[in-house]
């Protein structure tokens, strides 16, 4: 979603500014903007539509000197993408506000500042901040006085930054269901959405929790909950180096996170496979405590994270013997659901910030869950901070909309709960050590997947004048062709759906025709034969077929059919093997199409809001 960056220093802050935008360019925006308060006290805010880069050039021609400030990039939500719509916004030239998130009572707002004679120069929904907090200084309040107050108005999830001309020295702060970090410096302070956008500038970090109120000056700080108490908040130490968020030898990010895959795997399972196998106390403290009596798991999520969910299904049922449900987050949170006794609640999000998935989480605490656990890229995020057990991924930094690493780091750590649960619910001891091998053997089978790059680079010209695509996979494979056509589309803008190959004469048949490549996952396992029927099903109606198998499948070039040779591995983890060729697919048919591979339109990487 949107970025926000903010500095308290005593040198210029522009330029630092400037880079933390840059930094946030990874999470989706349509326009940037810059407020400062200048030296000799007048507010000063330049906006563009567009890219950071725009309002770079714009700051190169009218330089903003100044020692407070406080930039944006705004993913559009309510206003059609545009200069006036863009953050900060103001109150005439004495108040300006940047925000993230959405706050639902926008409208009643409006209409009590009208009646009061404010004015509005925009669509949004932010706007009405800097008009509220004007409004309750002009009542007689101080800056942070007036901020708790319109803290207290507002509905929804937002986090928002307010400079104030007539108060030089402060940057207030407000975080509701959207993240905020101060990043501590030496008489000098920084504010962002994501850690990530002050990592040149300071590696001390707080990160502040719902309801926060926070006051920030150069030399000092305070923090207060939602009843205006003054609280401490825990310093963090961030060990990520400042460049981690560079491409370094790789063309787009997505391309380094793609081939970052077996070490981020190898990350996500170190220290966490002892003699005995997965050791239990990684989930958590309570984790040996909560497991013996789980008997069903439902898990929820959104996007690839829900595919991820689904591929963990069939393991936890096929080889643990667990039940489980999964379900798309923003179902989950608006339906009545029937909790069985000991049933753990398993979340999963990349940024531990998705929305749906936060709210489902505080939904299902009021429904009587055994526990909840989360699986989560982001140690300090909302997830993580309110989930009683949980599981990091360790898969670094993921700058590409399009998740790769995450996704196989979700999908390994899966495997860690199913070897875990499956301990309780009577898994042979020649399983967990076949589950314990076969994990090991993850990194050096994502590097021999990888090796097809060149190959799948070659393939990736059939489709440059393609506008539709169809995956096929069965059993566990099926959510992995979800999660082929999912990244197949969101980068390359090609229409591509996935559907379970049996599935294929009961309507997706119609479809096929030799303009629609069908992109098929087909692992030789107990599934191969009946799989091999579809794919006839495909060529008896002049459709290409690209198949993705091993050699051992008994599949052959020729006739309208293209074989990658896949690496032979164990069934148990050909779902994270067989989702690096779609990832690689899908990068270069975007490549080829010259489409923002990064920066999709129309995305976010962190979904903050419904």
């Amino acid at each position: 979603m949107c970025g926000i960056v903010g500095a308290i220093a005593q040198r210029e802050v522009a330029s630092i500014l400037l880079e933390g935008l840059k930094r946030l360019e990874y999470r989706g925006y349509d326009s940037a903007g810059i407020a400062v308060i200048e030296d000799d006290g007048s507010l000063t805010r330049l906006r563009k539509k567009g890219k950071v880069g725009e309002l770079v050039k714009a700051i190169e021609k009218s330089p903003l000197p100044g020692k407070v400030g406080i930039a944006h990039t705004r993913w559009a939500t309510h206003g059609e993408p545009s200069e006036r719509n863009a953050h900060p916004h103001t109150y005439g030239n004495e108040i300006a506000v940047v925000h993230n998130g959405i706050i639902e009572n926008h409208e009643q707002l409006h209409a009590f500042l009208r009646e009061k004679g404010y004015q509005f120069a925009s669509d949004t929904d932010s706007e009405i901040v800097g008009h509220l907090t004007h409004y309750y200084l002009s009542q007689g309040d101080d800056l942070l006085a007036a901020v708790q107050r319109v803290a207290r108005e507002l509905q929804g999830a937002f986090a928002l930054a307010i400079i104030h001309k007539a108060c030089p020295d402060r940057i207030l702060l407000v975080r509701r269901g959207s993240p905020l970090v101060i990043g501590l410096g030496i008489g000098e302070n920084f504010i962002a959405s994501d850690h990530y956008a002050l990592l040149p500038v300071t590696q001390r970090f707080i990160y502040l929790e719902e309801d926060d109120v926070a006051d920030i000056r150069c030399a000092s700080y305070s923090v207060y909950d939602k009843t205006g108490k003054p609280v401490e908040r825990e310093i963090k130490e961030s060990q990520q180096a400042y460049d981690a968020v560079d491409r370094g030898q790789y063309r787009h990010f997505m391309q380094k996170e793609i081939f970052q895959q077996a070490r981020a795997i190898s990350d996500t399972l170190e220290g966490r496979l002892g003699n005995n196998g997965v050791m239990e106390q990684v989930f958590g403290e309570e984790a040996a405590n909560i497991f013996p009596h789980i008997k069903q798991v439902q898990i929820v999520a959104c996007g690839t994270s829900y595919h991820a969910g689904m591929v963990g299904r069939y393991w936890l049922e096929g080889v643990a013997k667990v039940p489980c449900q999964v379900e798309i987050a923003s179902e989950f949170r608006y339906r009545d659901t029937i909790v069985k006794p000991g049933t753990l609640l398993v979340t999963i999000s990349q940024s531990g910030e998705t929305a749906d998935t936060l709210a489902a989480l505080r939904l299902a605490k009021t429904q009587g869950y055994a526990a909840t656990l989360v699986i989560c890229n982001v140690p300090e995020s909302s997830l993580v901070r309110e989930s009683d057990l949980v599981l990091m991924t360790r898969a670094g930094v993921e700058i590409g909309v399009a998740s790769t690493k995450a996704f196989t780091t979700q999908l390994t750590a899966l495997l860690l709960l199913t070897a875990t649960l499956g301990r309780h619910h009577g898994m042979t001891s020649e399983q967990y050590k076949n589950l314990k091998r076969q994990l090991l053997e993850l990194p050096r089978g994502v590097e021999k997947a990888l090796s097809l790059d060149n190959e799948i680079k070659t393939l990736s010209k059939c489709f440059a004048d393609k506008r539709h695509t169809l995956f096929l996979g069965r059993g566990s494979q099926f959510p992995i062709a979800l999660e082929g056509a999912l990244k197949l589309k969101e980068i390359s803008y090609i229409h591509a759906e996935a559907y379970p190959a049996g599935e294929l004469k009961h309507g997706p048949l119609a479809l096929v025709d030799a303009e629609m490549p069908v992109v098929v996952v087909a692992p030789n396992n107990e599934l191969l034969e009946k799989l091999k029927s579809n794919l006839q099903e495909v060529r008896a109606r002049g459709g290409e077929l690209i198949v993705f198998a091993d050699h051992s499948a008994g599949l052959s070039n020729g006739n309208g059919t293209t074989i990658l040779a896949m690496p032979a591995v164990d069934d148990l983890i050909a779902p994270i093997i067989y989702t690096i060729p779609l990832q690689l697919l899908s990068y270069h048919v975007a490549v080829l199409k010259g489409t923002d591979v990064d920066q999709p339109r129309n995305l976010a990487k962190s979904v903050t809001v419904e």
